[in-house]
This record gives structure tokens, sequence and C-alpha cells, in this order.
């Protein structure tokens, strides 16, 4: 990626007086969860100048990558996730992609989005459509084919429809909170996400044993009993999170929300990470890739292109001169 410089004076000195970009994963209740709470205000800062986003643009695509890197905690060893959120309104969408490396990027299906007045509200719903599918790609280090789950859009709120994603797909008890803070000229002040996930106690959907005794079953009932209440107490606990935009704006930090806000289930931070906005893309790459064209298109490219070419990557923005002489 050829990254491009964040040059807003009042960015960079907010920045420079919050907590840093940074993700902290937790596990709590004696391993019952695993979550992960993230600030990653200098990176939706970083993909904004990248993409050269607007306000409806940064907040719509911001939310899609908090989201996918929230989705690292859900991998196993080497790993890489497509999320793609595909409506049928004005926004269309996006496809973003996070790497367990620490990595995240991703573009907007329609770049700008059309508006017809002013926006009275940060409610997506109306550029969202009705009806639409959110797909999860999972491309696993040795893999033969890729994983591919996919729902349909029922909230029309990226984090919710995420939520609902996982209960469909995996089964599994999972939140996802997002927030992305502006100042009252549209500047990125705050921006970061939550997540909680229950870790099930026999490892899948519950199946009895032949040769359980009744004894037994009624152990397992009364430990499904406690789940359930465990989980209500932590469902109540991350719905009590406030703006985590504004938290982060306002110089709130990390540690804070973990031990706070789930003290009672004895968190423990397992793990800092850090997680990017960056891409793989290179010069070197583009250049391979017109090589590899039909020899008719190439000698047109040749021929009639200025140069050098500029070649603009989808995912991250940014400009690759290319030069005729690199394709001879």
């Amino acid at each position: 990626m050829i990254k491009k410089e964040i040059t807003d004076k009042k960015i960079i000195q907010h920045l420079s007086q919050i907590e840093k970009d940074g993700m902290s994963v937790f596990i709590m209740a004696d391993g019952r969860f695993r979550g992960a709470f993230f600030n990653g205000t200098e990176l939706i800062n970083q993909m904004r100048v990248q993409h050269n986003l607007g306000i409806l643009e940064t907040l719509i695509l911001g939310q899609g990558i908090l989201c996918a890197a929230l989705m690292i905690q859900t991998m196993k060893g080497k790993e890489h996730i497509v999320l793609r959120y595909e409506t049928n309104g004005s926004a269309k969408g996006f496809s973003v992609e996070v790497d367990s490396t620490g990595y995240v990027r991703g573009f907007l299906l329609n770049n700008p989005i059309p508006v017809d007045k002013p926006l009275e509200s940060w409610d997506l719903t109306p550029f969202f459509g009705d009806g639409g599918t959110l797909t999860v790609t999972r491309y696993i280090e040795g893999g033969k084919e890729p994983q591919i789950g996919t729902t349909e859009i029922v909230y029309k709120n990226i984090a919710k429809d995420l939520t609902y994603f996982f209960l469909q797909s995996e089964q599994i008890n999972t939140a996802f909170n997002t927030s992305i803070q502006f100042d009252k000229e549209g500047r990125v002040i705050g921006a970061g996400g939550l997540f909680l996930q229950s870790i099930p106690i026999y490892g899948g959907k519950k199946t009895k044993e032949p040769n359980k005794t009744e004894s037994n079953d009624k152990i397992e009932d009364f430990a499904n009993m406690a789940q359930d209440e465990l989980l209500r107490r932590a469902e109540n606990a991350f719905r009590a999170m406030p703006s985590i935009g504004q938290w982060f704006s306002d110089k709130g930090n990390r540690d804070d929300v973990v031990y706070g806000l789930f003290r009672e289930f004895n968190p423990k931070v397992v793990l800092e990470r850090d997680i990017i906005f960056d891409c793989p893309c290179s010069t070197e790459s583009f250049v391979r890739q017109i090589k590899y064209l039909p020899k008719n298109e190439l000698d047109s490219i040749l021929k009639e292109d200025p140069d050098p070419l500029e070649v603009i990557c989808n995912n991250c923005g940014s400009i690759h001169k290319i030069y005729k002489s690199m394709l001879k």
C-alpha cells in the first residue's frame, strides 16, 4: 500500500492526546466468554484518507472495517476473512478483508453514495434498502476450498446483522458493537468496537449420550441453567456500554471498560495487539497482472494509454504509477 499522510492538523493533534489505537483481547467468567475491545480511531482516519471519503461513506465503510477487525478473534491460526455486505439501497454495501496478522482493508460498492438531502441522523437504514445479504468467506491456511456462509440482512445494522450471522451459521451467541464519533466539522475523533462471544460448554449442539444416567442428565440441566443466567448477565453488561466512539474521543481507555464494565465476571486481558489499515498491493503485483493480459489488450495499452499508467487499488485507494517500460 502507498500510505497517504493524514494532514489535518486538528486530527493529528487530537490523535496525540487520546489513547493510541490497539485491541485488548480478554477472557472472563472462567473462560466461558472471550472478547475484544478495540480503539480504531487512527485506523478509521487512515481509511478515510486512503479512499478520500465523505462523512456518510466513512460511517458505513468504517463500521464494516471495525466489525472485520473484531472478527480476528474468531480465527484459528493463519486465516483470512472477507466480509461482504450487499444491499439493494443506494449505499450498495461494502467488501472488507481482515487477516490474522492484523491488517484490514476494504472498499465501498458505491462511492460516493448519492444523497438527496442533508443527513438528519446517523440512521443508515434508508441507504440500505429492503433486502440484501451478508457473506463471510474464510480462507484457512492449508484448506482446499474457502468456507462460505451467507445470511439475509435483517436489521439493516452492520453490527446486529453480523451478530445474527454468527447465531444462524455457527449457533454461537456473539455480539458486536461499533461506533464512530464525528466532531461538528465532520472529523473522526473517536472510533472503536466491542466483541463478546460465549464459548459453548459442550462444543456445539447438545447431544444425549446413550449411557447417561438420569443423575448425569440433571447435572447437565443445572449447568445449562447456570449458563443461561450467566449469558443474560453478560448481555446486560454488554448493552450497558456507552458510545464507544465518544468514549475514545473523550480520552477513555480500554482497561477501564474491560475491567469496569465486566468486573463481575473477573475479566483478564490475555493479549494486546495492533490492528492497522494496510494492503499487500504493490506496483510490482499490478505490473505482473497487466503482463498476463491477452496480447492484443497489452499491445493496445502500450500504444494508446498514457505513460505512466495510473492503477488504483480498490481495497486501499493507493495510486500505482506504472511506466510502459515496466511492461516490456
